[in-house]
C-alpha cells in the first residue's frame, strides 16, 4: 500500500490522553503498512495457521476441539480484564453455568458468544451488529453502541487516564462502518494484516461501555473463519495476549501517539504464527492421547468400550452421568456402571462432592491447562 501524502503528525495533533479522541483517523491508515518486515512476519504467520486448520481437519471428531479449546481461549480473554476463573471450574460447569461463580458464568458467555457469532457467519459477514451480538452476550445485557459520554480508559496501577475514545453514536456508528468497509474491501492487503489493523481501530473506537476487549478478541476468531484461514473458533490468542498483556497495550498506545502501526501489526502476526503452532500441537496430542486411551479401554474394558464413549469423555473432560443419557449412549443405570469402570481402569476421576456426581479426565485435564505435550500413558498389557 502506497503511502498517503497527508501529514500524519497533524491528524493527531489534536489527541490527548483526558479527550475523546474524536478525531481518530479513518481506516486505511495513513502510512504504509505492508512494510518488508511485515510481509516477511506474514508468510510464516499464514503457513502455520494453514498447519493449524489442515491439523483441525484430520481429527476424527472435531466437537473433542470445539468442546475444550474455546473454553481456554474464554478463560485467558476474561482473565485480560482481570475476570479470573481457572480451566477446571470451565470444564465443569460448561453445561451447568447455572451454579458456576460469576467470573465462570462471565467466561462461559465469552465462548457462547464465540459459537452465536461463529454460526451467524452463514447469514451474514462481520458487521456492527454482529459486534452488539457479541458484546450483548458476553456481557449478558443487551449492549449497543454507546450513547453516552465519559467513557475513559486509565492506568490501573497509577489512575491515570491513558485513552479516552470517541464519543457520540453517529460518529462511532461512522467509524464502524468505515471500519466495516475496511475490513472486507481492502483486499489488497492481506487478511492477517486487515485482522491486526481492524483490531487496533476497534479498540481505538471502543464501542460499547464494556466488554470492548473480550469482543474485540472473539471478532478476530471470527475473521479467520470468515477469511476462510481457518473453519472452526480455535485459535488460542488469547494466551498469547495474556502473556504479553502489557506489551499489548504499550503497542495499542503507540499506534495511537506515534502512528507506529509496523510494531503493532508485527505483535499481531507473531502472536497468530505462535498461538497457532501451540495449538496445532495441541492438537497432536489430543489425537495422540485419545489413540492411546482408545488402544487402553479396548483391553481394560472391552465390554463397555465404544467410540461414542471415547468421545464424550474427551469433548467433555467433566463428565456426568445425564452427559451419557442425553447422548443416548446408555440409561441411568447403566452410564453410572460404565462410568464407575472408567473409574476402576485408571480413566477417569470420581468426584462425589458435587451436586451431581462429576468424573474428571485427569490426563485430558493437565494436557489442555499445561504447555507440555508429552503423553502420559497408560499400562497396556
Amino acid at each position: 500500500m502506497s503511502k498517503n501524502p497527508q501529514n500524519i503528525d497533524n491528524l493527531r495533533s489534536d489527541w490527548r490522553p483526558d479527550r475523546p479522541y474524536n478525531s481518530l483517523p479513518d481506516l486505511p491508515p495513513h502510512t504504509e503498512v505492508d512494510t518488508k518486515a511485515v510481509l516477511r512476519q506474514c508468510i510464516t504467520a499464514r503457513a502455520a495457521i494453514a498447519e493449524l486448520r489442515q491439523a483441525a481437519e484430520l481429527i476424527p471428531n472435531q466437537s473433542i476441539l470445539i468442546g475444550t479449546l474455546p473454553l481456554l481461549e474464554a478463560g485467558a480473554s476474561s482473565e485480560i480484564e482481570n475476570i479470573v476463573t481457572t480451566a477446571d471450574r470451565l470444564f465443569e460447569h460448561v453445561h451447568n453455568e447455572a451454579r458456576a461463580d460469576a467470573a465462570t458464568r462471565e467466561a462461559l458467555r465469552y465462548r457462547r458468544a464465540l459459537f452465536d457469532g461463529y454460526r451467524a457467519l452463514d447469514r451474514h459477514p462481520l458487521t456492527t451488529r454482529t459486534a452488539e451480538v457479541v458484546c450483548s452476550t458476553i456481557m449478558g445485557t443487551a449492549m449497543s453502541v454507546r450513547r453516552v459520554p465519559g467513557t475513559a480508559l486509565g492506568n490501573t496501577r497509577t489512575g491515570d487516564v491513558v485513552y479516552t475514545p470517541p464519543e457520540g453514536e453517529t460518529l462511532l456508528r461512522d467509524k464502524l462502518a468505515n471500519w466495516e468497509r475496511f475490513m472486507h474491501g481492502n483486499t489488497e492487503l492481506d487478511p492477517l494484516i486487515r485482522l491486526a489493523v481492524g483490531h487496533y481501530q476497534f479498540e481505538a473506537i471502543h464501542p460499547f461501555t464494556d466488554g470492548n476487549g473480550r469482543t474485540g478478541r472473539a471478532l478476530n476468531s471470527l475473521f479467520l473463519i470468515e477469511q476462510d484461514l481457518l473453519t472452526l473458533p480455535i485459535l488460542y490468542l488469547s494466551r498469547y495476549i495474556h502473556n504479553s498483556r502489557s506489551e499489548y497495550y504499550r503497542l495499542l498506545l503507540r499506534v495511537t501517539s506515534d502512528a507506529d502501526w509496523e510494531s503493532w501489526v508485527l505483535y499481531i502476526l507473531r502472536g497468530l504464527e505462535e498461538t497457532a503452532r501451540w495449538t496445532t500441537l495441541k492438537i497432536a496430542a489430543l489425537r495422540a492421547l485419545q489413540a492411546h486411551t482408545a488402544d487402553y479401554l479396548k483391553q481394560a474394558t472391552p465390554k463397555i468400550y465404544s467410540h461414542e464413549l471415547l468421545t464424550l469423555i474427551f469433548e467433555l473432560p467433566y463428565c456426568r452421568i445425564s452427559d451419557l443419557t442425553g447422548r443416548g449412549i446408555a440409561k441411568r443405570q447403566t452410564a453410572s456402571v460404565y462410568l464407575k469402570q472408567l473409574v476402576s481402569a485408571g480413566v477417569l476421576v470420581e468426584d462425589a462432592t458435587a451436586r451431581e456426581k462429576l468424573f474428571i479426565h485427569p490426563k485430558l485435564i493437565r494436557l489442555l491447562t499445561q504447555d507440555r505435550n508429552d503423553l502420559e500413558r497408560y499400562p497396556l498389557p
